[in-house]
């Protein structure tokens, strides 16, 4: 990868007014309830809250002054470069009023979304490529049989979606972690899109998480910003849901309050991995979940309504990540599977790999290996449930072993008793309770 991808992945900064793409009264209105709501004074500090280089935030002001809703307060301030003051005039507090009353949105500027789709195109989820050591790497604490990774490589490559199905507790979460890690780059998220007139926010602390500030002194603020700060750069986003996803979850949120939108978890996760763990578990069918999906998933858009019922087309470029305990036959009918690109079986490791696990984290973990006790787990132990090893079974085997050695004062050891106290506490037998 050469370096300057990211270069050309960064949204270009506005330089004047007519670049923004916005309506003027709603770019003014912004500029009114932020400089009261935030009540800052320096076009340097008004131009930070907007989010809009010093240039276009200048411009904004005029405008404002022209229309008799800002003025200068007359003085200039020292600590700032002599830099003038501006104050709301009667008018326009009483226009900032107004428009909060019409939406409480104040801060930065919205992109538009015909202005935001052309970012999605520049930094598309489909245009990373992973090499095997990148995911390798990234997976490099789990133990996989090498054909899993033969698999994944192609599938996480492609950007489309993919299906993990197997026995629980084999580490489809962990490998859908794991592919979000092998994706080192960054994307830029904006704080908020703007659609026919209504602000859709867009960055969210709890989803996105902003690669460090690039710290900027006054003489960086001289020089044309390097992207348009309208946006967070951000490591590729990921979210992760499980039984509690809901069909409405995949809509815009409307805030009847502050009137304004919030986008979708899919359209929050845009450049990055959306995991719907534990497929089955949810309220709705997993059918009527992956019907919701199939539009998106074939044309790279979705489809949202605002609470006018009026519908709108947002890009869709998401890496959709379904992973179920359940057979794919028993949850979907042939026409959904075929729009999954990729399924891929995650089953428990053989014996020889369940050893080599339990040997690895024995060794992490300080506890000594004894023969007799791993013949009695796998002779005594394993045949009563089937000889079914699972990927989670030696962390937890390993972790009780060391609490009852701990809890009876005895140095870290193996011995078959152990295992059967670690191993009562692995499964809940079928006892019936008497009433």
């Amino acid at each position: 990868m050469n370096m300057h991808t990211t270069n050309v992945m960064a949204p270009p900064a506005p330089k004047r007014l007519e670049d923004m793409q916005l309506p003027v009264v709603m770019m003014r209105d912004i500029l009114l309830k932020t400089i009261f709501r935030k009540n800052v004074d320096m076009v340097t500090d008004i131009a930070k809250a907007i989010c809009l280089p010093i240039a276009v935030t200048q411009q904004l002001v005029d405008m404002a002054r022209e229309q008799k809703l800002l003025e200068a307060t007359g003085t200039l301030n020292a600590n700032s470069g002599n830099e003038m003051g501006y104050q709301l005039t009667d008018a326009g507090k009483t226009r900032a009023m107004d428009a909060l009353a019409q939406s409480e949105y104040f801060g930065a500027m919205p992109v538009p979304l015909d202005v935001y789709r052309e970012q999605v195109k520049r930094q598309s989820i489909r245009n990373i490529q992973i090499t095997r050591d990148q995911l390798t790497n990234a997976m490099g604490h789990l133990i996989l049989p090498p054909t899993l990774l033969d698999q994944l490589g192609p599938a996480v490559g492609s950007g489309r979606s993919i299906l993990m199905y197997g026995p629980p507790g084999n580490g489809k979460s962990s490998i859908s972690n794991g592919i979000r890690d092998a994706m080192g780059d960054k994307v830029y998220v904006p704080h908020a899109i703007e659609y026919a007139g209504q602000v859709i926010t867009v960055y969210d602390p709890i989803v996105h998480s902003a690669a460090e500030a690039e710290e900027q002194d006054m003489s960086s603020l001289r020089r044309t910003a390097r992207f348009d700060s309208r946006y967070v750069k951000c490591d590729r986003p990921t979210v992760i849901t499980g039984g509690e996803l809901s069909l409405n979850m995949l809509d815009l949120v409307y805030n009847p309050t502050a009137r304004t939108y919030q986008a979708p978890l899919q359209l929050k996760s845009t450049g990055g991995i959306f995991i719907v763990d534990d497929l089955g578990r949810q309220e709705e069918p997993p059918q009527a979940l992956v019907n919701r999906w199939i539009v998106p998933l074939e044309e790279s858009k979705d489809i949202l309504a605002l609470q006018s019922g009026e519908k709108f087309e947002v890009p869709f470029d998401t890496l959709v990540i379904f992973s179920t305990n359940f057979h794919p036959n028993e949850i979907f009918d042939q026409a959904a599977l075929r729009r999954i690109f990729y399924k891929i079986k995650i089953d428990g490791p053989s014996q020889e790999n369940f050893l080599k696990i339990f040997a690895l984290v024995a060794k992490k973990k300080g506890l000594p290996l004894d023969e007799a006790s791993l013949v009695h787990l796998l002779k005594t132990k394993y045949p009563t449930i089937d000889n079914t090893y699972a990927n989670y079974q030696p962390v937890f085997l390993i972790d009780q072993i060391i609490s009852i050695c701990e809890f009876e004062g005895i140095p870290y050891q193996m011995r078959p008793d152990l295992i059967d106290r670690a191993w009562s506490n692995m499964f809940v037998k079928d006892e019936h309770i008497v009433k």
